[in-house]
């Protein structure tokens, strides 16, 4: 389940608590999408200070979580469940507070439905992408990679590796392998702005192929060898990814043409989003 969300086209994060069943969503975000505010960590500061209720029980509202920040890299931001977060509502004078109130509940009984049944959550995702202007064929391999990277991820999780950092090691391990590029390398060359863009949303046809070749593999071969923690899962990573990466240089000598491509979503024509695969 993807954990960026949007309220009138803002970015939120946000991350799954499994064993709580809730959504814990960017204090930041969430307030950067209710006010005009220029400057969110001063306003959350004039905020706290006006509301003595809200200060003394700020440690509870809100907990540090690990989420990818505007420049791409992972670190520990104030993030609040939907009770938290209407608490600090009522203190924010915004005429999109009720609209923001009814969209919270609306992620949450959403999340609800996609875990009693599954296919809803493919099918929302395929329809914001129709919805974006993406063409068909692009979608299902697009949902194809989600899958390959759900199934990856799974093993890492009951192999001892931690999520948020380990994982986005791991990831740019078998990316570096795979395309020649981590994630924040391929990013600065797509000229993609770090927060709210994800990269394989930017990717072509062969692009997303690739990459799930190499995560496809390094699921394999982590289970083949039954890698346990950290340092085994990267060497599975790193042999996963070269398999995807030879086979991706193998194609280029074959046809002349680099597979990593500097095109992005954004730059594409309303005719070329239509042909995207």
């Amino acid at each position: 389940m993807s954990n960026i969300k949007l309220f009138e086209s803002v970015t939120i994060r946000s991350a799954w608590n499994e064993e709580e069943q809730k959504w814990y969503f960017s204090v930041a975000d969430v307030v950067e999408a209710l006010t005009d505010s220029t400057d969110i960590k001063q306003y959350v500061k004039r905020l706290r200070q006006r509301d003595e209720q809200l200060n003394s029980n700020w440690g509870t509202i809100c907990t540090p979580l690990e989420m990818i920040a505007a420049d791409g890299k992972i670190r520990k931001v104030q993030a609040a469940n939907s009770e938290g977060l209407l608490r600090i509502i009522q203190s924010i004078p915004s005429p999109k507070a009720e609209p923001f109130k009814r969209w919270l509940a609306r992620v949450g009984y959403e999340r609800l439905e996609e875990i009693e049944n599954p296919e809803l959550a493919s099918r929302r995702i395929k329809e914001i992408y129709k919805a974006k202007g993406y063409g068909d064929e692009w979608i299902e391999k697009r949902l194809r990679g989600i899958a390959v990277r759900d199934e990856l991820t799974g093993e890492w999780k009951k192999r001892g590796v931690k999520e948020q950092i380990e994982f986005a090691i791991l990831t740019s391990e078998i990316s570096k392998a795979t395309l020649g590029l981590t994630p924040s390398e391929y990013k600065e060359l797509k000229n993609l702005p770090g927060k709210g863009e994800n990269l394989r949303d930017h990717m072509t046809d062969l692009e997303l192929i690739f990459t799930m070749l190499g995560e496809a593999s390094t699921t394999e071969i982590t289970k083949k060898v039954d890698a346990k923690g950290f340092v085994e899962n990267k060497t599975a990573a790193n042999k996963g990814g070269k398999i995807a990466g030879d086979a991706r240089i193998a194609l280029e000598k074959e046809t002349g043409k680099n597979i990593v491509s500097k095109e992005n979503y954004l730059q594409l024509s309303e005719k070329k989003k239509r042909k995207l695969k």
